[in-house]
């Protein structure tokens, strides 16, 4: 930005000159709101992660002090790697730059790679040798981490729903170890999908599967906040007070509620490109995901015949006590995180030691 690059250009906050919000589909400002619209759905697919951390609550030696410590990092995250990340962008390259139109457009090449990223485009506009390298290696670290990620969440949420008599009684199946086997094996079929990028034929195939993704990730949103607001009535109609549990989060439960308004309307208006001009295709390929929630909902509600429950009746306390007791077993305080990442170089590694009889609690696996 200074004129630190090669070709010692100061070039500041130049590319905001070309306008904040770029135009698409139509012209005018109905196009730069489209503009916005286009990047919001595309930014849908990429905001995950919150989520997963309350699915490895169920792992953890101090759920209640662990996991709420991992959850108060999702502020940071998101204000640096995406609002701070899109700002950046913005920064170094020009949502006008022909390399990233052509890309974005699917007349260039380098689309769904490193170099279809801004930063890259950006070095290269720069003459910077060397970082564009760089960044690839980063980017094989950051898909390994979401692979792993993704690969676990779907283990559990597998074998989740097979415990609870949702899913076949085969993926109840574990190992010595705990693992899950054949969710495993199940879910490793999935990335084999990858492939599909290679043929352009193919590639159809997996926008379909991207968007069938994308709308999953935002149906899992409004499902969060809508059973956080049902806690909310439960917590309100038996008096008890949210300051007793081990996270109360902020401007509760109108968050909540602008949360699953916000993201009803990004599913809603998601695909409304396929109704202008209308396209069976097109709607199918954004709404079926949405079509599917429903129906499957439905036929469980019908099946099963279960009833929501009413916030009188709602049970908050559930296996509580046996939580209780399982965190009182331990014998050290809670560990750090300089703590946990120094521990193999510590003489004493006592941090989190347990009673003797800190495996008999009743109602806990």
């Amino acid at each position: 930005m200074v004129g630190g690059n090669p070709q010692h250009d100061a070039y500041g906050f130049r590319n905001w000159n070309d306008g904040a919000f770029a135009m698409y589909r139509t012209m005018g400002t109905l196009g730069r709101f489209e503009g916005f619209c286009a990047a919001l759905w595309s930014a849908s697919f990429c905001v995950v992660g919150p989520e997963y951390i309350s699915m490895v609550s169920a792992e953890a030696k101090r759920p209640r002090t662990y996991i709420k410590t991992a959850f108060k990092t999702v502020y940071w995250r998101f204000g640096i790697f995406f609002i701070a990340g899109a700002l950046f962008a913005g920064i170094v390259v020009s949502h006008t730059d022909p390399e990233l139109v052509a890309i974005v457009s699917g007349t260039g090449e380098g689309g769904g790679t490193a170099a279809a990223s801004p930063y890259v485009i950006a070095m290269k506009n720069m003459a910077i040798v060397g970082l564009p390298h760089f960044v690839n290696a980063l980017l094989v670290t950051s898909i390994f981490s979401a692979g792993n990620t993704y690969t676990y969440c779907a283990t559990r949420s597998l074998h989740g729903m097979a415990v609870e008599g949702r899913a076949p009684k085969l993926f109840r199946k574990c190992t010595k170890g705990g693992v899950p086997i054949f969710c495993f094996l199940f879910v490793m079929c999935f990335p084999c999908l990858a492939f599909l990028q290679v043929s352009s034929g193919s590639n159809k195939v997996l926008t379909w599967l991207v968007n069938l993704i994308t709308a999953g990730g935002i149906i899992n949103y409004i499902v969060m906040t809508t059973t956080y607001i049902f806690f909310w009535r439960a917590l309100k109609a038996q008096g008890v007070d949210r300051k007793l549990l081990p996270y109360c989060g902020w401007f509760q439960p109108w968050s909540a509620y602008i949360g699953l308004a916000w993201m009803i309307m990004i599913v809603t208006c998601y695909g409304y490109t396929s109704f202008a001009p209308w396209s069976v295709d097109n709607f199918f390929i954004y709404y079926t995901m949405v079509l599917l929630a429903i129906v499957t909902f439905t036929f469980w509600k019908v099946f099963k015949k279960t009833t929501l429950r009413r916030p009188h009746t709602t049970d908050l306390v559930w296996e509580r006590p046996a939580i209780d007791a399982y965190e009182a077993s331990f014998l050290d305080p809670p560990n750090s995180f300089w703590n946990e990442m120094l521990g193999p170089l510590r003489k004493n590694k006592g941090s989190d030691r347990q009673g003797s009889d800190s495996g008999n609690y009743s109602g806990m696996e």
